[in-house]
């Protein structure tokens, strides 16, 4: 059975004492054996932090984005051979903000996810719609396109072990959640796209939902049949939030 998992993004919050607090804080009220695959992804100069305080635990750590270029004239950008160089296993890709804010296209997520993945991370391929396209009715149209994007550049091997988050944007950091149901059709209309093109993939494919989970929610979203996770926001930067999504989760044996 697929595993839950519990990823949470930080984004560009944080600071030295708070890393501490809050990795101390999770290592301890998690337990020896946390019932679900648990990453942070903290903001890269803490990084370093991170991996000192983490090593050795079941907490993983990830980078939030990363530059599809070995290396080179890329001023203020980071590379996977960088990320890996900091012990982390996974990085995010697509995330909604990157897209929006910073002009990534969906050709731009592709290559990053095809360089994270021939580099040995895990990408965590992230993908949703508006506001505006959702009651346009072009949910499903907008997460194919961007799924097909990244599929047309690295094929469908690497999905063995990349994982996809569906974000619906105009659920995250405003309170407001897609209903377990809404987000299982999504998911469902995910996994089948991915059954149509290779059935063990699909089958084995984690996809996680993000979008104001919170530990009023997690237990919901997480009993439907293809919501395997979160990947969480705001929730993931205080130990008792994050704790109160990870202990909701309930074994898949």
């Amino acid at each position: 059975m697929r595993k839950i998992m519990v990823a949470g993004n930080w984004k560009m919050n944080g600071s030295k004492a708070m890393v501490s607090s809050l990795l101390d804080g999770l290592l301890h009220g998690l337990g020896e054996q946390p019932g679900a695959d648990v990453v942070v992804f903290p903001p890269f100069p803490y990084l370093p932090q991170a991996q000192e305080i983490l090593t050795a635990s079941d907490i993983a750590w990830g980078g939030q984005n990363l530059n599809p270029e070995e290396k080179g004239a890329h001023t203020g950008e980071t590379s996977a051979s960088m990320l890996l160089d900091f012990g982390c296993r996974y990085v995010l890709t697509g995330h909604s903000e990157r897209r929006a804010l910073y002009g990534e296209t969906d050709a731009d997520v592709a290559r990053r996810f095809e360089a994270a993945d021939q580099a040995g991370l895990v990408p965590v391929l992230c993908v949703g719609e508006t506001l505006e396209e959702r009651e346009r009715g072009e949910t499903e149209s907008i997460v194919d396109r961007q799924l097909d994007a990244v599929l047309q550049q690295a094929g469908i091997a690497p999905f063995a072990r990349a994982i996809v988050a569906y974000e619906p944007v105009w659920a995250i950091g405003t309170g407001k959640t897609a209903t377990p149901e809404q987000a299982q059709a999504v998911h469902a209309f995910i996994r089948n796209k991915f059954a149509s093109l290779d059935g063990t993939i699909a089958g084995q494919l984690r996809i996680l939902y993000g979008g104001s989970v919170n530990g009023s929610n997690a237990a919901d979203l997480f009993a439907r049949e293809d919501i395997d996770g979160g990947l969480v926001g705001g929730a993931s930067l205080t130990v008792e939030g994050f704790l109160s999504i990870c202990h909701s989760v309930h074994s898949r044996d």
